[in-house]
């Protein structure tokens, strides 16, 4: 049936106007009263479109002639945007993505929280546009046809690595190596069996995950470690699960990033969550303090804490802050920060926050200020217990609109805050992705 409908794919190119942009970047049109979802074009563009799929609700597309375009539409950075999934919005200029990113969220406040900051924060940019990216994970294949190994990430919409000779969204240590990393995976005895590398970065180092579902030979060990030296880049393998992950060398590396402001230097090991844009993060902590005016005296509770990234420049601010988060890994991480760091103000707790709470100490103690920086899925399980506590301010940093609008309304409608200010954040330039950062003060 799939083979079918695509063969009565229509062929011929069809004109249409482009009315708005969908949550991940695609022009939006509707013909003959059907949603259809075109990739490469903008708000307000008229275009020519070939379908590209057919679905019973909507259709998709993707652009072949750019008719009239948008005030906003630029010419891409990176020769490879519309093939390489990596950017969705390389065609928009970086003001209207912003622009367009912030509108995001304050229609889904309004849709789906059905509440509206009392005021709007201007949004935060990032310093670096391009060469942001300091964690991600890339695809590796070795495909026959080409007789090469393609590292990168997947074509759009597809399950195939992009072909790529370079990514200007990675920190140029790694996306000038996109290449020659094809040619040593491509050299190796294993090299159908390398499936991803995983890259990590600090302010100073760097390291590479490969990902082996067989264990490299001798030969092979010694050609990453000679790629390793080369490019000075810390070279691991991961065999299974998260706990194989090692040096190939048995020399760990020494990740960590400053936060000079706060006089902070946080550690972390490649797997470890951090934040994959380390300028914005900066940036997203400062004004995530300036949310929250912490005081002397306050006792703040920070949820979804990780390695530290918000605990430790709030201590250097407050009377004490407790951190929770689900990963034991991680708080023994925050713990070590903070002794390195002499933080002596904080405390660790490991809890799964969406699970029953009502047996965590730190649930009986009292805050008078917390910040929440949960996963995708938000933090709705949590809330109830905020008011019970005394909390009277709240800073909520989301990575999705939808959960942070869903938890605004049961903030403001069921437990009695005030949505006092939200805004936007550019985490990750050029694509549809949306952090934001809102503030609610109880009534």
């Amino acid at each position: 049936m799939g083979r079918s409908r695509r063969r009565r794919l229509p062929q011929e190119p069809v004109v249409t106007e482009i009315e708005s942009l969908s949550h991940d970047g695609r022009g939006v049109a509707h013909i003959d009263g059907k949603a259809v979802f075109i990739h490469g074009a903008l708000a307000g563009e008229s275009v020519s479109f070939r379908y590209s799929r057919r679905q019973k609700k909507y259709d998709e597309g993707s652009v072949l002639e750019v008719l009239r375009a948008a005030p906003e539409r630029v010419e891409p950075h990176c020769p490879h945007f519309g093939i390489c999934g990596g950017c969705s919005l390389q065609h928009q200029s970086p003001e209207a993505q912003v622009a367009a990113k912030q509108q995001a969220l304050l229609d889904a406040l309004e849709r789906i929280g059905k509440v509206a900051p009392e005021s709007v924060l201007s949004p935060l940019r990032s310093p670096d546009l391009f060469g942001y990216r300091r964690k991600a994970r890339l695809g590796a294949k070795y495909v026959h046809k080409k007789g090469k190994v393609l590292v990168g990430f997947r074509e759009r919409g597809m399950p195939y690595i992009a072909d790529l000779s370079l990514c200007h969204v990675l920190h140029p240590k790694v996306g000038h190596l996109i290449e020659p990393l094809g040619e040593l995976i491509g050299s190796l005895s294993i090299r159908e069996r390398v499936p991803q590398i995983e890259v990590a970065m600090g302010d100073q180092a760097c390291v590479l995950v490969f990902r082996t579902l067989e264990p490299p030979g001798e030969d092979d060990i010694r050609k990453l470690l000679a790629f390793g030296k080369s490019h000075r880049i810390g070279i691991y393998t991961q065999s299974g699960g998260p706990e194989t992950i090692a040096p190939l060398n048995g020399q760990p590396v020494d990740l960590s990033y400053s936060l000079p402001a706060h006089d902070l230097e946080l550690h972390f090991l490649p797997n470890d969550f951090t934040q994959v844009n380390s300028g914005l993060n900066r940036q997203m902590i400062d004004l995530a303090l300036e949310l929250m005016a912490p005081r002397i005296d306050d006792r703040v509770l920070d949820l979804f804490c990780g390695l530290g990234n918000f605990t430790l420049p709030i201590a250097r601010r407050v009377s004490e802050v407790v951190g929770v988060e689900g990963d034991a890994s991680l708080v023994a991480r925050a713990r070590e920060n903070a002794r390195l760091n002499r933080v002596e103000n904080s405390r660790y707790y490991t809890a799964n926050l969406y699970d029953d709470l009502s047996k965590e100490p730190w649930i009986r103690e009292s805050f008078n200020k917390a910040l929440l920086d949960p996963p995708r899925s938000g933090a709705i399980e949590v809330l109830e217990h905020l008011p019970r506590m005394g909390i009277q301010w709240i800073v909520y940093v989301s990575c999705y609109p939808g959960t942070l609008a869903r938890d605004a309304g049961e903030l403001v409608n069921r437990h009695g805050y005030r949505l006092k200010s939200a805004g936007v954040m550019d985490m990750f330039p050029h694509t549809a992705h949306v952090e934001s950062i809102a503030l609610f003060e109880k009534c």
